[in-house]
C-alpha cells in the first residue's frame, strides 16, 4: 500500500511538470530592464559624458577633507534617526525573505489527542494518538519562486532607500557646516565694517567741527553704522540657528560646533559626471525605483500563476492504540500520505483581476523608473551648470576685488594730498566691502553646486 501511493504521487508530479512545461511560460522569467527604458544621453547635449570616472565613486572623506566636518559626519553615520530606522527596514526585509525562503519547507507540527470514553457505567476506555504531521506546497507554478524573488526586490529597495537617507544626510551635513563657514566669513566681515563706520562716525565729527563737513554727512554715517551693526546681530543669530538644526541633524542637544575657516576649503579640481550607466548603478533612487519595477514585475508573474493549479503533499506519522475501532495497548504506528492538484474554476473573476492590477503597477513602476533616471539627468546637468557658473564668477569678483582694493589706496593718497574730501573715501571702503560679501557667497555656491553634484551623482552612499 505504501509503495502504491509513493508510485502515485510521484506520477502526480511527474503529469504537473508535463503541465508546466505547456502552460507555463513566462512565470519564471526573471526581470531584465526594459529596452524602452532610456540610459543615452540623460546628462544632455552639452555635458562630456565619455570619461568613465566621476566624482560620485569617490568616497565622501575624499571629497570633504575639513578634519572637523569629517567628525561631523562620522557622528551624524552613528546617530541619525532616520538613518537608524533605515537600517531598521533592511532588517525587517531581510527577515521577509528568510520566511519567503523557508515557503520551499515542509510546514511541519505535532497535534497529540486523547479520549476517556464510557458507555453505561462499563469501565472506561482510553485511547491516544501521538501523530506528526507535514504539508508542502509543490512550486510546479512559480508562486513560491516569484514570492521570493518579490522579497529580495524588497530587500533592494530598503537598502536603496538606505543608501538615499545616508547620501542625502552626508550632503545635509556638508551644507550646513558650509553655511556655518559661510556665515562665520560674513560675521567677520561685517564686524570690520562696523569698527570701519565707527571710526569714520567719529572722524565725520571731527571734520564737522572743523567745518569740513555737514550734519547730514555725519547723520548718514551713524544711520549706515546702525544698519551694519543689525545685520552684524542677524549674522549671529543665523549662526545659532544653523548650529541647532545640524546639531539636530546628529541627534545632538544644542551646542557650539567646531569648525575650521572658510578660505581653507579645497575640494577635487575635477568634476567629472562619468557616464550615464554609472548614474543607474551609483544614484539610491534610480537604484530604488529599479527595484520597485522589478518587485512589480515579480508580483505579476505571481498573479499568472494563480490560473494554474497548485499541487500539495500532506502526510502523518505517528502511533495510537485505537485501530479500525479496537483499543489495543501498546500503540501501533500510523502513517498517511496524500497529494493534491487544486485547478481554480470558479474564482477566474477574482485572478484576473489580480493580474490586471498587477500588470497596470507594474506599467506605473516603469513610467516611475523612467522619470527618476530623467530626474536624475536633469539634476546632474543643473549642478554642474551651477558649478561653471560660480567658478566663474569667482574668478570675476576676484579681479573686482583686486580693483577695488587698488581703488581704495588711490582715493587714501588723493585724500592726503587734498584732491578729494573724505566721502569719496568711505565710498570706496564701502564698496570694496560689499564685493568682498559678495565674493563670500559666490565661493559659497560654488562649494554647494561641489556638494549637490557630489550627491547627484550618488556619492556618499556606500
Amino acid at each position: 500500500m505504501y509503495q502504491n501511493t509513493k508510485s502515485k504521487i510521484k506520477l502526480l508530479i511527474l503529469n504537473s511538470s508535463l503541465l508546466i512545461l505547456v502552460s507555463g511560460c513566462g512565470i519564471y522569467t526573471k526581470y531584465s530592464r526594459p529596452e524602452e527604458i532610456r540610459t543615452d544621453n540623460i546628462f544632455g547635449e552639452n555635458v562630456e559624458t565619455t570619461d568613465t570616472t566621476t566624482i560620485g565613486n569617490l568616497q565622501w572623506t575624499e571629497v570633504y577633507s575639513d578634519s572637523y566636518l569629517q567628525e561631523l559626519i562620522q557622528k551624524g553615520l552613528e546617530n541619525n534617526t532616520d538613518l537608524q530606522i533605515a537600517r531598521l527596514r533592511i532588517n525587517q526585509a531581510q527577515a521577509s525573505l528568510k520566511s519567503a525562503k523557508l515557503a520551499y519547507t515542509p510546514s511541519v507540527s505535532v497535534n497529540p489527542s486523547g479520549t476517556i470514553s464510557s458507555f453505561d457505567g462499563q469501565s472506561s476506555s482510553k485511547t491516544y494518538e501521538l501523530p506528526v504531521s507535514a504539508s508542502w506546497e509543490i512550486d510546479i507554478f512559480g508562486k513560491l519562486t516569484n514570492q521570493k524573488r518579490q522579497s529580495e526586490a524588497t530587500l533592494e529597495e530598503s537598502e536603496a532607500y538606505k543608501q538615499a537617507v545616508q547620501s542625502q544626510l552626508i550632503a545635509n551635513i556638508a551644507n550646513y557646516y558650509y553655511t556655518l563657514l559661510m556665515l562665520d566669513e560674513q560675521l567677520r566681515v561685517s564686524q570690520q565694517t562696523a569698527e570701519n563706520w565707527k571710526g569714520n562716525v567719529k572722524t565725520l565729527h571731527a571734520l564737522k567741527k572743523a567745518g569740513e563737513t555737514n550734519e547730514a554727512a555725519v547723520s548718514q554715517a551713524e544711520a549706515n553704522k546702525c544698519s551694519v551693526d543689525a545685520s552684524v546681530l542677524n549674522l549671529k543669530l543665523q549662526i545659532t540657528e544653523i548650529q541647532n538644526s545640524l546639531c539636530a541633524l546628529l541627534g545632538d542637544v544644542p551646542q557650539t560646533i567646531e569648525r575650521g575657516s572658510f578660505k581653507n576649503q579645497t575640494f577635487p579640481q575635477e568634476l567629472s559626471v562619468g557616464i550615464p550607466v554609472q548614474l543607474l548603478s551609483n544614484r539610491p533612487d534610480v537604484k530604488y525605483a529599479e527595484a520597485s519595477l522589478k518587485k512589480a514585475f515579480y508580483y505579476t508573474n505571481e498573479a499568472r500563476s494563480y490560473f494554474y493549479p497548485s499541487l500539495n503533499l500532506s502526510g502523518m506519522l505517528g502511533w495510537t492504540n485505537s485501530g479500525g475501532g479496537i483499543v489495543t495497548n501498546p500503540g501501533a504506528l500510523i502513517w498517511q500520505a496524500v497529494g493534491s492538484l487544486t485547478q481554480p474554476i470558479f474564482n477566474q473573476g477574482t485572478n484576473k483581476a489580480r493580474f490586471e492590477i498587477a500588470k497596470s503597477q507594474q506599467e506605473e513602476a516603469k513610467l516611475t523608473f523612467q522619470q527618476t533616471i530623467l530626474d536624475a539627468g536633469a539634476e546632474v546637468n543643473t549642478n554642474l551648470a551651477k558649478y561653471q557658473t560660480a567658478k566663474e564668477k569667482v574668478a570675476l569678483y576676484e579681479k573686482q576685488i583686486q580693483l577695488l582694493e587698488s581703488a581704495v589706496k588711490s582715493t587714501q593718497l588723493l585724500m592726503q594730498h587734498g584732491t578729494i574730501n573724505y566721502l569719496e573715501v568711505l565710498t570706496a571702503q564701502q564698496t570694496l566691502l560689499d564685493a568682498e560679501l559678495s565674493q563670500i557667497s559666490n565661493r559659497f555656491d560654488e562649494i554647494q553646486s561641489v556638494i549637490n553634484l557630489y550627491s547627484a551623482l550618488g556619492g556618499g552612499s556606500n
